[in-house]
């Protein structure tokens, strides 16, 4: 059996508490369902961001990529893969603020 990605496992802990949005940009839409189910991410939303605005607007430019936006709107990004226990320690601090 796979192992669910990182983020779909962090998802089943905090998934009620937070909200989990992957953002797609650097592909088709098309390409988006697919990669979803291939990489067990079907869990939470999804959204193709065409013209990369949100990539832009935090700062990302490549992938893999996390930003944990706070209630207040401010965001902590982190460029790069993190497993589970990096996903929750950002995911703690965002909490904490």
């Amino acid at each position: 059996m796979v192992e669910a990605p990182a983020v779909t496992a962090v998802h089943e802990q905090y998934g009620d508490r937070v909200t989990f949005v992957g953002v797609a940009g650097r592909d088709d839409a098309a390409a988006m369902d697919p990669f979803i189910e291939e990489h067990g991410l079907g869990g939470f939303d999804h959204v193709f961001d065409e013209d990369l605005e949100l990539w832009v607007a935090f700062g990302v430019n490549t992938q893999p990529a996390f930003v944990f936006i706070d209630a207040d709107g401010n965001a902590d990004v982190v460029i790069g893969t993190m497993g589970p226990a990096g996903i929750t320690d950002g995911l703690e601090a965002m909490l904490r603020r």
